[in-house]
């Protein structure tokens, strides 16, 4: 018997194993590190979120062409895509969903004419808040005043296109600075945190952090 063919029948259930988890992960499911503080504190840096890949499109493995529509994005996702305009993998919340007319004034939203909802999270941190967009209700960190990213629009958002915002309102380079996420760059819907690890604290694992799912609010999950 040939070696390559020696090796291949030796190895065989490992390399199916292999292959079997590069379709997955092309396809199904996958996992991200969030490096950054754009949607604490949602996400906070150091953790890994698990990517639910078929939420919006069944993808061919490895090329990653889709090849059918198994859903739409909803208000409150939130979505991981790859930017053209970033040149990078982003994770970010969709706010605006195609045909809304979407405006934000002093990093206060106002969806289709309608104001969205503030509510104080805690007594001791005033940036912090509860926004509520529609059913769905998750914190956010933003300051009364905030910056030059702080008011836009209003912006009527066309079809297959979304408007996304990180959740540290203050700190993200979302729609604001790259423009509308055409659907195509999706790469589908964040649902729970795997595990996590602090970077500024010798990168030990925050285990009150592990397994917590992103569609409840954290003092839920």
């Amino acid at each position: 018997m040939p070696r390559p063919a020696a090796f291949l029948h030796r190895h065989r259930h490992f390399l199916v194993f292999i292959a079997l988890m590069v379709v997955v992960r092309s396809s199904f499911a996958d996992w991200n590190d969030v490096p950054t503080t754009s949607m604490d504190p949602s996400i906070r840096a150091g953790d890994r979120i698990l990517v639910n890949k078929m939420a919006y499109d069944l993808r061919l493995p490895l090329l990653g062409t889709s090849i059918w529509r198994t859903g739409e994005p909803q208000r409150g996702d939130i979505v991981v895509f790859d930017s053209v305009a970033a040149d990078n993998r982003l994770v970010k919340r969709v706010v605006g969903l195609p045909g809304d007319t979407v405006a934000m004034v002093d990093n206060g939203l106002r969806i289709n004419g309608e104001e969205v909802a503030y509510v104080p999270a805690t007594a001791s941190d005033d940036d912090v808040a509860i926004e509520l967009l529609g059913q769905l209700r998750h914190y956010v960190r933003r300051h009364p005043v905030g910056n030059r990213l702080s008011s836009f629009g209003p912006v009527t958002i066309p079809e297959d296109h979304y408007l996304v915002l990180g959740d540290n309102r203050d700190n993200s380079a979302d729609s604001r600075v790259y423009g509308l996420v055409p659907r195509g760059e999706l790469v589908g819907r964040a649902g729970a945190v795997v595990f996590s690890l602090d970077y500024e604290n010798g990168w030990l694992p925050r285990r009150d952090r592990f397994f917590r799912s992103l569609s409840a609010m954290p003092d839920e999950a």
